[in-house]
């Protein structure tokens, strides 16, 4: 199979890497230290282009693939995984979904402002008693008239303090189980919408998280997005490329930690030789080497498919391809991680070097977008039905 990256994709990738260099780098240690995101983040991700690189460019976006959207997460994440975790939240999790699955009234509302960055999008859907039991959730939606009247709460959203639009699952139909949720757009200032808590984490820090709360939320009838009691088909058609997207994630974390061992392991002198000499640190460098690399060209792969599957293609194996690509380059990126930690030595353990901050980072990917044992068992699954690899 042929990954060569078409010469606008080297170009978009080589921008975003460049843009997130001199934008992001000289503030990561305060990005990390206090948990914050710089004001303009998302607007100058807009004007870059990059919010918006598979919608449509009647909506502003770039109508682009799936793997240029990995690209361009990847070198986000190799200076501020946090900032681009939240990036991938607001175009894939809440833009992406609202594109594949909204009618054209919600289209026209939300995507351009989205795409612009002059709104902020999140995705709600993981509940405090419901989190990989994805269809357990409580949160209800009642039709009142134009109105459904949403109560329940949300958990560990991603953009959720800063979010001006959230796309938010709820059972309809509590009777139906997964063939009684629904997908429904909702605003920040809709009334009964609020912000519980917001939520500090190990890692993936300046991503800002939070619990939401629906107190008689009031969403307008218009604001389903897909077909009432469908909302599982708007879920998991956005479940696979939301996982391939997030491993664009793992791969950033994966590649830098590698970059910084590389640097290190040449300026560092023990007993009168740097220790890129020593045997021992030239197999992990391979070793971090080998995992990005693997990691690269299943992630890749799993996008080039995503890509025939929204064109219409066949592409059956996506859900299992999907789940694959997330869970090894998610572990990939945990082991270069610690790995990175290591050949730093004690430096590797103090915050002063950003190598430290990967390592932390790196562990939320085996937890968001379905758990590393949830990947599992979706493989297995996967190739039981089948039959075959």
């Amino acid at each position: 199979m042929n990954f060569e990256l078409s010469e606008e994709q080297r170009i978009l990738s080589d921008t975003v890497f460049t843009w997130a260099s001199k934008e992001l780098g000289p503030l990561q240690e305060k990005i990390d230290e206090e948990d914050w995101m710089p004001p303009d983040f998302f607007c100058r991700l807009g004007e870059l282009g990059v919010l918006g690189i598979t919608v449509d460019e009647k909506y502003g976006g770039l109508g682009l693939d799936v793997l240029t959207e990995v690209l361009a997460t990847e070198q986000v994440a190799r200076i501020c995984p946090g900032p681009a975790m939240s990036m991938v939240a607001h175009m894939e999790l809440c833009a992406g979904n609202i594109s594949r699955n909204a009618g054209e009234y919600l289209k026209e509302k939300y995507l351009p402002s989205l795409v612009k960055g002059e709104k902020i999008g999140a995705m709600g859907l993981t509940e405090p008693n419901a989190g990989s039991d994805a269809m357990a959730l409580r949160t209800r939606a009642v039709r009142k008239g134009d109105t459904y009247i949403l109560n329940g709460s949300k958990m560990f959203i991603t953009n959720g303090p800063i979010a001006d639009i959230v796309l938010v699952y709820a059972k309809t139909e509590p009777d139906l189980g997964p063939k009684g949720i629904s997908a429904f757009i909702v605003e920040k200032d809709f009334p009964g919408f609020s912000v519980s808590r917001k939520i500090k984490k190990v890692g993936m820090r300046g991503s800002p998280t939070a619990e939401l709360s629906f107190d008689d939320c009031q969403v307008p009838a218009e604001n389903v997005v897909g077909d009432i009691n469908r909302g599982v088909a708007v879920m998991t058609r956005g479940l696979d490329i939301e996982r391939i997207v997030v491993a664009g994630l793992s791969l950033g974390i994966a590649r830098q930690t590698l970059e910084y061992s590389i640097k290190y392991s040449r300026e560092r002198h023990q007993f009168g030789h740097p220790i890129c000499e020593f045997q021992m640190i030239q197999a992990k460098l391979a070793e971090m080497y080998a995992r990005y690399e693997a990691s690269r060209n299943i992630v890749y792969r799993a996008a080039d498919r995503a890509e025939q599957c929204e064109r219409g293609g066949k592409g059956t194996e996506l859900t299992r391809l999907a789940a694959t690509a997330i869970l090894y380059a998610a572990e990939a990126a945990t082991h270069n991680g610690s790995d990175g930690v290591q050949v730093h030595g004690g430096y590797g353990y103090c915050l002063e070097f950003p190598v430290q901050k990967l390592w932390r980072d790196a562990k939320l990917l085996e937890i968001g977008a379905g758990t590393t044992e949830i990947r599992k068992m979706i493989i297995a699954r996967e190739l039981l039905s089948k039959g075959s690899v």
